[in-house]
């Protein structure tokens, strides 16, 4: 039914018991631990999973059109990946990325475990050099936090051409905007925690694959890492992606809003966001994607200490680390060494915005911009 089904659709619609009789909602199942059956199978939540993981998982794998393999976390799912590759292999990553996938890259290297050939990925021509002779080149959607964005079709077959497993980090942009396997990946990755979930309540991960090689193998590094989710986590986030469509609307229309205000504001010096005609990105992410998504990051004029005092100043908009809840959050990046050791303007703030009123977060922020030295 779900291939019928519009994605808007399909976030309410999959995932749900259809027996009559059955609840409408998939039910919370909290037990670890199940009787043997009476073919004798010993059923354990560390080795197998729970109908209410289940439902999850169907309901993301609907959403990008593969199999979904749920995680205790972002980390976890993207550690799956990388430890997955034999010893010595050569994974090619972005130098400017999530700061969690940095440090991991770094410490495969550091361990002797892979060779990390790290790349700018928004540049096509040094990642088509560099894949040659990889086993993984690791991608984002958009770069966070610095909001770049590659060309994904033409860095999926130049890796695939040279022989590389290729894994989308699409956690910027959600299925609703990007569906990276329609791109030939071969697996893509969630931090659920974000967007998926949508209300900062739950840890989670996933990673969506086509392949049932793939997804065999996925499933079994799950269970040796003892990487399972937690059957309540699975659950909040099940009835988070319940709104995920309209979650996204609200909060990519507040973002170019505020991207447009912001780009005009005499205290700002540069506005990082693809949906404006004026980014870099704007032609490849309108090609590639359905929508430009809900972070914004600009910098702010003056020093590091006026960018702090900024996220200290705003009162409706929430001075947090994470992104993608209903809530807005806003945060120097380059505060945190990793995210600084690749580059990051000593002044940008990266914004997740959420669904609250564009107007009361305009004034939020145009009050705690008032005081920054111009530029």
């Amino acid at each position: 039914m779900s291939e019928l089904l519009h994605l808007e659709s399909v976030t309410v619609a999959s995932g749900r018991p259809h027996e009559p009789g059955a609840p409408v909602n998939a039910p919370l199942n909290p037990s670890a631990v199940y009787r043997h059956s009476a073919d004798g199978s010993n059923a354990y939540l560390r080795n197998e999973s729970s109908d209410t993981v289940r439902a999850f998982e169907q309901t993301i794998g609907a959403l990008e059109g593969g199999t979904a393999i749920a995680f205790a976390s972002g980390m976890a799912a993207v550690a799956a990946v990388v430890e997955s590759r034999v010893a010595g292999a050569t994974i090619v990553a972005p130098h400017a990325a999530y700061s969690g996938t940095v440090s991991l890259m770094a410490e495969q290297r550091r361990l002797g475990r892979a060779t990390v050939r790290t790349v700018d990925i928004v540049d096509t021509e040094s990642v088509r050099a560099t894949v040659a002779g990889a086993d993984l080149l690791w991608l984002e959607s958009m770069t966070n936090p610095l909001l770049g964005v590659p060309d994904l079709p033409a860095l999926i077959e130049a890796a695939h051409a040279a022989g590389a497993f290729v894994c989308v980090d699409a956690t910027f942009s959600t299925p609703m905007t990007l569906r990276a396997l329609d791109l030939g990946a071969d697996v893509v990755m969630h931090s659920a925690t974000k967007f998926l979930s949508g209300h900062s309540d739950a840890l989670l991960g996933v990673l969506v694959t086509r392949s049932t090689e793939l997804s065999g193998e996925l499933i079994t590094r799950r269970r040796l890492a003892g990487a399972v989710p937690g059957t309540l986590e699975c659950y909040l986030a099940l009835r988070g992606v319940r709104t995920l469509a309209v979650r996204m609307d609200r909060a990519q229309a507040n973002a170019l809003e505020l991207a447009r205000r912001l780009e005009a504001h005499p205290r700002v010096t540069r506005v990082r966001y693809p949906g404006l005609p004026s980014d870099p990105g704007h032609d490849r992410a309108a090609r590639t994607q359905t929508g430009f998504g809900a972070i914004v990051s600009f910098e702010v004029a003056g020093t590091a200490d006026d960018a702090d005092r900024v996220c200290e100043r705003v009162g409706l908009i929430t001075y947090a680390t994470s992104l993608g809840g209903v809530e807005t959050l806003i945060e120097r990046r380059a505060r945190y060494s990793v995210d600084a050791s690749y580059g990051t303007p000593e002044t940008l703030l990266r914004m997740s915005v959420g669904i609250e009123h564009v107007d009361d977060l305009w004034a939020d922020l145009a009050q705690a911009l008032q005081p920054v030295t111009r530029g």
